[in-house]
């Protein structure tokens, strides 16, 4: 497994299994429930005492912090089974609360990371089906939370459609 060349920022989490014990066969969304630069989602990553990873992160100016290799589990959606198979990815909110809106670069960028990790793991197509069935799926699925906050949920069916 490879990791992706968009990654502008680099801090290991040690909160991870490694390896993974399943194929990369989908894609996990949440937000950051907040504006974190790439540096600080990491900081935030860094203490064991945390419990809690991604693979990656993107900023609202669209830069990709990697804090979790793909060929390790990050500890993202509160979901051991989910995690081993999915490349989990927070993205910055521009607007706190209020339908934690994304800006335009994170989004973009989002899209760009996300038919990347398809490319190279071999998802033919991101599929978003509204639950769990599909391979695009969302943190609050797996937990009780909103995230990925009502913005970005809105935008699900359009990121599986960009990046199809």
């Amino acid at each position: 497994m490879s990791n992706s060349t968009l990654v502008d920022y680099v801090k290991i989490s040690p909160n991870r299994t490694s390896p993974r014990n399943h194929a990369i066969d989908r894609i996990t969304i949440h937000h950051m429930a907040g504006n974190l630069s790439v540096e600080t989602c990491g900081n935030v990553f860094a203490p064991s005492s945390r419990q809690a990873s991604a693979n990656y992160g993107i900023d609202s100016n669209g830069r990709v912090g990697m804090y979790v290799e793909e060929k390790d589990r990050s500890w993202c959606s509160s979901n051991k089974a989910n995690d081993h198979r999915a490349v989990t990815i927070e993205v910055a909110d521009d607007v706190i609360g209020n339908g934690w809106h994304s800006s335009d670069k994170a989004m973009n960028k989002l899209v760009e990371l996300c038919a990347d990790i398809c490319k190279r793991n071999g998802i033919a197509k991101l599929n978003y089906t509204g639950d769990t069935n599909g391979n695009l799926t969302m943190h609050k699925w797996f937990a009780a939370t909103d995230c990925p906050g009502a913005y970005l949920e809105s935008k699900f069916p359009w990121i599986a459609e960009q990046v199809n």
